[in-house]
């Protein structure tokens, strides 16, 4: 299993290196107040991406912080479980036998 996973990542290192040959031309990012930008698409793509991800993780942080602290307070109640009976105390019947 281990082997088709380096496969599979050696596959997509080598895809996305040919895309980052494939895609050396510069181009023009125009900004806003006639402003330009002159940079290789890869490396557009990639800061694009990168920026992306980031946002993706902000986006994420106050779900993650909510889930941490509901986590926490939750921790006390389950490190304390009740009591086992004793091995040596007899069960009791239940209600109405």
């Amino acid at each position: 299993m281990r082997v088709l996973v380096w496969l599979f990542r050696a596959f997509l290192f080598f895809t996305l290196f040919a895309f980052a040959l494939n895609n050396s031309q510069e181009v023009v990012v125009h900004w806003f107040f006639g402003q330009s930008w002159r940079a290789p698409l890869v490396i557009v793509v990639l800061i694009v991406f990168g920026l992306g991800c980031a946002l993706g993780v902000l986006a994420m942080l106050p779900t993650w912080w909510r889930h941490r602290r509901n986590a926490g307070r939750a921790q006390p109640a389950m490190s304390n479980p009740p009591a086992a009976p004793d091995a040596h105390t007899p069960p009791t019947p239940p209600d109405g036998l």
